[in-house]
């Protein structure tokens, strides 16, 4: 990166990036998503090319599973009428790891996909990830950033996504599922979540039963188990930060109906 290119990014002022939308740690709907790759390397991954390298070297020092693959990160993100708009690049993982251990979070956006897997029982269903992972001990959805594979034309196919991480991670295929109309989101310290209901018609049971037995032979030992959500206790499971609000909301949701 140039002087004048790396000056422009230091001084940008990233605060402003969410102004407009709801606030954070709410889920909200969203009339869709467009996320647009930009060729080149991300600003961030120039600008902070030495740290990012330090943070790896510890990273891996203290976990040597990590691996230093490609991941989509965003340079900015908007919200309108139409949905969530963005332009990302593809960045190395390590440069993620990085960006998410600052203190005052700048220079770009994390956003993923949670594919929120209903029960006919009426509970949640979530994976708790495996000692070795990024993100050991903590329960979410079935979920992971979206990466190489996910960009279609030049853009990140949210649903793609998904669909690959459950299949992935659980066994299970949504494509048996019934999918919940609309798109919701939910936003905070510069990450957002997409969020989008697969009801299954299994309990809770057998829906965690199911994904125990995929467990014994998936070529990739990322999960440690899987949980059945039943309420929006946040003490119930060592849960993800960004699940907070994701539970709150459907089960508030759920004793409105």
């Amino acid at each position: 990166m140039n002087a004048n290119l790396n000056a422009n990014f230091t001084n940008r002022n990233f605060s402003d990036d969410f102004a407009g939308w709801p606030p954070e740690a709410t889920v909200f709907p969203i009339a869709g998503v467009d996320l647009r790759i930009l060729p080149g390397p991300h600003p961030l991954v120039a600008a902070e090319e030495v740290a990012i390298r330090e943070n790896w070297a510890r990273e891996t020092a203290a976990n040597p599973a990590l691996f230093d693959g490609g991941m989509v990160f965003q340079q900015r993100l908007s919200l309108s009428e139409n949905g969530i708009a963005g332009e990302g690049h593809v960045i190395p993982f390590s440069a993620f790891m990085w960006w998410r251990r600052q203190p005052q979070r700048q220079g770009g956006v994390h956003i993923f996909a949670y594919p929120v897997l209903e029960t006919s029982d009426g509970a949640l269903v979530a994976i708790r990830m495996g000692a070795h992972t990024a993100n050991p001990g903590q329960v979410y959805f079935a979920a992971g950033s979206l990466e190489p594979e996910d960009i279609v034309n030049g853009r990140c196919d949210i649903e793609a996504n998904m669909r690959r991480e459950v299949h992935e991670e659980t066994g299970l295929d949504l494509g048996r599922s019934v999918a919940g109309q609309g798109l919701f989101a939910s936003h905070a310290n510069r990450t957002v979540t997409l969020l989008r209901l697969f009801r299954f018609d299994m309990t809770a049971d057998e829906m965690v039963e199911r994904i125990e037995s995929h467990m014994l032979v998936a070529e990739d030992k990322e999960i440690a188990g899987a949980a059945a959500i039943r309420s929006a206790d946040h003490s119930a499971h060592p849960y993800n930060i960004a699940m907070l609000p994701v539970i709150d909301w459907y089960f508030g949701k759920a004793e409105r109906r």
